[in-house]
């Protein structure tokens, strides 16, 4: 079961990292404007979603005690995240304020994930 749950984190780090890496090539497009929100965001994001919804059920189902509060906050952040990269993934160009909403909510899950204890 080990090897599954190492398998999980792997690829939910692979998600954050598309998810923050998608940011950061913006960043200079975002100082002038022209940030959009690029597909390998969204994928990112659905990438946290499904293997952290997987990580929370193996835990429990190994008896494991899971903080639901850290979850419930990770998961509200990562779907407010979803939901802009979502509604504004066809724009050719998105607000300097919600572009950087998004980084800061996706560097605000890092933190949470690891801090948090």
């Amino acid at each position: 079961m080990d090897v599954l749950i190492h398998f999980f984190v792997g690829l939910h780090i692979i998600g954050i990292a598309a998810l923050l890496g998608g940011f950061l090539t913006q960043m200079k497009a975002m100082g002038q404007g022209t940030a959009r929100f690029v597909p390998s965001m969204l994928h990112g994001a659905l990438t946290m979603l499904i293997t952290g919804v997987a990580l929370v059920g193996i835990h429990q189902a190994q008896g494991h005690e899971v903080n639901n509060i850290k979850i419930g906050v990770k998961l509200a952040v990562l779907v407010v995240i979803l939901a802009l990269v979502y509604v504004k993934r066809d724009d050719e160009k998105v607000d300097k304020g919600l572009f950087g909403l998004v980084g800061g909510l996706t560097m605000t899950n890092i933190f949470i994930a690891v801090l948090w204890t």
